[in-house]
């Protein structure tokens, strides 16, 4: 049954083949749109009163090498997948029908989404590790061959800080594996170990420096700015919307639940990382006068929210976490896709020409309209999709990092300065008489963005549809008792060498 999730988009892939290449689109949105709906029947047979895994699928593999085909599907996990196959159809929709090379392009959509449900679904440390690495390939071609200007720079960059993201991860796995006692990389495995604390930690700490690139945190973030302004439209929605997930998922299922006792430990410096993730950031955004880099910027320091959650571990906070990734990759996939239309609409991302999109006659009324949504959903106006999720985070993050969470409720009034200048430069003001009238923006256009928008809009008025998904997940909690934990780095160097009190 969860084989399907991934077999399905590389049939499409292989499909594509067979197909010339102006079809090539109609039969990607097959490919993707079959597994957006095996994935909405999932939720209808999902029992959301069970915790543990579900639908799980085993088989022997390469046991020797301790890796086993092995997979299952919490609520983290549902939520994780309903994004990356809902995200990949509106990628797909939302891509230009005169794009080059459309057979290739499209097969590697399809097959990066494939192995990011592979990632989400793997209940085998080894197994999770192919696929998170597997996504390298095809987004690296995705963006050195169809990406904008740097586009190569960019890829190699990309490239060269997930190689050492996996490297860290790797390491981490191999200890759990050795030190930890387990016979294989099975997820239940790995979690059934009595690891010292000292051991806990050491391990922790490469895993959420690994985890932490890909999230990414700052300063590991460099790459991400270059990366999505680079990109084109469609790879951008599925880098920051749904890669970027991968960060905080695999800390959440591999480093909460495998390490909790290490992770009271390193929260604290997880919960202050998180909050300087925010504040830094979105003064980056701020000064930006790019679009899409500032859209990206906003992108980190939304991250940060989901990586406060996690560093508090209690239920409330997790559930939060959870529900902001998702709300996270809503909002950032309409505004990637709504910057497109405007790069293609008027020619430039550059703020200072920008200017007067609200204009009904001669703008871009709809794409104005719908900025202003995702720019109100952005910063967390209530009746919206993130309102919900960052509340839940900063009332279960309170009870323990208090000064981390006043940092990150800062940050979103900060999310609202960058959004109003970014809304009173673009929508606002005269129109440029230069730029009179602009072509109007088609309903193939206008669709990625409204079935967003309803989503944005539906899962606010009515959080609970999201919430509840949320809270049935194997995501172990751990019980921080606020100010036990406030270690130094003085105090984990005398824990990893032997000579604390911890």
């Amino acid at each position: 049954m969860l084989t399907l999730l991934m077999g399905l988009p590389l049939l499409g892939a292989l499909a594509l083949l067979l197909f010339p290449p102006a079809k090539a689109k109609l039969v990607a949105l097959w490919g993707a749109g079959i597994p957006l709906l095996w994935t909405l029947w999932l939720f209808s047979q999902f029992d959301i009163s069970n915790s543990q895994f579900q639908w799980s699928e085993a088989g022997a593999w390469l046991p020797v090498l301790g890796l086993n085909y092995e997979l299952g599907m919490d609520g983290l996990g549902l939520l994780m997948v309903a994004l990356n196959t809902l995200l990949t159809w509106i990628a797909i929709y939302s891509a230009r029908s005169e794009i080059e090379r459309p057979r290739l392009f499209y097969s590697l959509m399809l097959i990066t989404s494939s192995v990011i449900s592979g990632s989400f679904i793997a209940q085998n440390f080894l197994l999770f590790f192919l696929f998170y690495e597997a996504c390298l390939i095809p987004l690296y071609l995705l963006i050195n061959i169809w990406g904008g200007e740097k586009r190569s720079y960019a890829a190699t960059k990309f490239l060269i800080y997930t190689a050492i993201s996996g490297a860290l991860i790797l390491i981490s796995g191999f200890g759990l594996l050795w030190l930890g006692g387990a016979e294989d990389f099975s997820y239940a495995a790995l979690a059934d170990n009595s690891l010292s604390l000292k051991w806990q930690v050491l391990l922790l700490v490469p895993l959420a420096i690994g985890f932490g690139i890909k999230v990414p945190m700052v300063p590991l973030h460099t790459w991400l700015p270059d990366t999505y302004v680079a990109a084109s439209t469609p790879v951008a929605i599925l880098l920051g919307g749904v890669l970027a997930k991968l960060g905080t998922y695999g800390l959440l299922r591999f480093g909460l639940s495998l390490l909790p006792d290490g992770w009271a430990v390193v929260a604290p410096w997880i919960a202050t990382w998180a909050a300087i993730t925010i504040i830094y950031c979105a003064f980056l955004a701020i000064v930006q006068q790019d679009l899409k880099r500032m859209v990206a910027y906003s992108s980190v320091s939304h991250m940060g929210y989901v990586l406060l959650g996690s560093a508090a571990g209690n239920n409330l906070s997790l559930s939060g976490c959870i529900a902001q990734m998702m709300a996270h990759g809503l909002v950032l996939a309409i505004l990637f896709h709504l910057v497109g239309v405007i790069e293609a609409k008027v020619g430039s991302r550059d703020l200072d020409q920008l200017n007067g999109l609200m204009n009904p006659v001669r703008g871009l009324p709809f794409v104005s309209a719908m900025l202003v949504l995702g720019a109100m959903a952005s910063a967390g106006i209530p009746g919206l999709v993130n309102f919900a999720a960052e509340f839940a985070v900063f009332q279960g993050s309170y009870r323990v990092f208090p000064l981390q969470t006043l940092v990150g409720i800062v940050g979103t009034g900060l999310t609202a300065v960058y959004f109003v200048i970014l809304l009173n430069r673009t929508c606002f003001g005269r129109l440029d008489s230069k730029r009179a009238y602009f072509p109007k923006v088609s309903f193939n256009e206008k669709a990625p963005a409204l079935v967003l928008a309803v989503l944005i809009v539906v899962l606010g008025v009515q959080p609970n549809w999201l919430m509840r998904w949320s809270e049935p997940t194997e995501v172990k909690t751990v019980v921080i008792v606020p100010g036990e934990h406030n270690v130094s780095l003085r105090d984990i160097g005398g824990l990893l060498l032997g000579d604390s009190s911890l």
